[in-house]
């Protein structure tokens, strides 16, 4: 199972917010260029991207901070927040994301996001699932949608989706522990995705025990920036898997 740290994006700074909420943002570091590099020293080899701004602005914003990661390091970045347009993804691409996350996008106009999944194929493209109550949550999460997110899933695997990042947002910068009932009904009811978990880890001890559900990937935020995981254990597990 890959580590995949996140960082998220607002004003060009390294920030976290809980359960997706702008009013609880935290500074973390003004260069998001710094910890991008702190993580590759630790042996991490992806890094899950944010643009806070680009979600609410519903286009891309920060691309700048990704092409500085990108001609930085040799991380290999998946970039979403706020991506609409074909030429969203051409300013992502070509700023150095290997792979961009479309989450509003699926759900509010799923004809431009297949066209996505058939020019650029299921490598490049990552289906955003994030969900409340069940329910996939739209437009940096400050709306809900009437899509029931396993059958949304369902729906993309049928369409040749691969990948799929899904965040339970009640647990999200919560640090309250990972949705395991929810990873392993989605790993069971669409056995084709490989799942990228994300939201609420809050312990080491969670990273193999999501290892053993068997998701792909599991994307860890506040829990670094927190120091509940230390990146020394993050260094084992890579090594050790």
């Amino acid at each position: 199972m890959r580590i995949i740290p996140a960082i998220d994006i607002i004003n060009g700074k390294c920030v976290r917010l809980s359960k997706g909420d702008y009013a609880t943002k935290k500074i973390y570091n003004e260069n998001p260029l710094e910890v991008a590099k702190m993580f590759e020293d630790y042996g991490v080899q992806c890094l899950h991207l944010v643009d806070l701004d680009g979600a609410k602005a519903s286009h891309i914003v920060n691309y700048k901070v990704l092409e500085t990661i990108a001609s930085n390091t040799k991380l290999s970045i998946d970039f979403g927040g706020g991506l609409k347009s074909e030429e969203d993804l051409k300013i992502a691409f070509e700023s150095g994301a290997n792979q961009i996350t479309g989450g509003s996008i699926a759900v509010k106009n799923p004809q431009i996001f297949k066209s996505w999944l058939q020019k650029y194929g299921s490598e490049k493209i990552i289906l955003g699932a994030d969900a409340n109550n069940e329910k996939v949550a739209v437009s940096g999460w400050l709306e809900e949608s009437e899509e029931e997110l396993i059958p949304f899933i369902q729906n993309y695997e049928k369409e040749g989706v691969k990948y799929v990042i899904c965040t339970d947002i009640a647990k999200d910068g919560m640090l309250e522990g990972p949705s395991f009932k929810l990873y392993q009904r989605i790993i069971e009811e669409a056995p084709n995705i490989k799942l990228i978990a994300s939201g609420g880890i809050s312990t080491f001890d969670e990273l193999p025990k999501l290892a053993k559900m068997g998701c792909e990937a599991t994307i860890v935020g506040k829990a670094i920036y927190e120091h509940k995981i230390s990146m020394k254990d993050i260094e084992k597990f890579i090594l050790n898997n």
